[in-house]
């Protein structure tokens, strides 16, 4: 059985499009970096926490874990060495927008595959370049209520992608999963079930 260890709806469609069959049990553990902490660290153990956390949970009082395996994942962007996660509010949107505005950065994720027999843990890179932005469209963009929830201020499946005119990496690890890179960690791992092909 595999369990989703994440809240994302992103994450949960993506991993549904790419036809696997899960279950969503989101981990629930502090997010904020540790101090000089890199962002692929960041993002890596932010996953393994809370794919081990909620194999903690689903495992008890099951034989050793058998049959179970939990994917976490984390997603950051990374600006002039900057960890930029989740909008606190509007004004810290408007900022990291501003950052962002006319120049390129890098979303990063990390995603852990915890089983009862070992954990693998890596992480995807990706570039983005964003257009200059004017005061009035980031404004106008964080009016619209999608930042507020996103790594970074902005959803590139969503109304910001008129801003990007191109990325170096994969698509999907922008959106919030990396699904080459998920897809290759599952292969490793008996008992996880894709949707038969109609």
């Amino acid at each position: 059985m595999l369990i989703l260890a994440s809240a994302s709806p992103r994450r949960r469609e993506l991993l549904a499009q790419a036809g696997f069959v899960f279950e969503v049990h989101p981990a629930h553990i502090p997010e904020d970096p540790q101090p000089g902490e890199e962002p692929v660290a960041y993002v890596t153990r932010l996953a393994r926490a809370k794919a081990q956390a909620v194999f903690a949970q689903r495992s008890a009082g099951r034989a050793a874990g058998g049959g179970l395996a939990v994917l976490g994942a984390d997603t950051t962007v990374t600006v002039d060495g900057q960890i930029l996660g989740k909008p606190e509010n509007a004004a810290d949107a408007a900022r990291m927008l501003r950052l962002l505005s006319g120049r390129s950065h890098r979303v990063i994720t990390g995603v852990a595959l915890v089983t009862a027999q070992r954990t693998a843990v890596a992480a995807e890179a990706t570039a983005v370049r964003f257009l200059t932005l004017s005061d009035a469209e980031i404004e106008a963009y964080i009016a619209t209520g999608e930042p507020m929830d996103k790594a970074g201020g902005y959803a590139i499946q969503g109304r910001a992608a008129r801003w990007i005119p191109r990325i170096e990496g994969c698509y999907f690890n922008v959106v919030g999963l990396p699904l080459a890179l998920v897809g290759a960690l599952l292969e490793e791992c008996p008992g996880i079930t894709l949707i038969p092909h109609p």
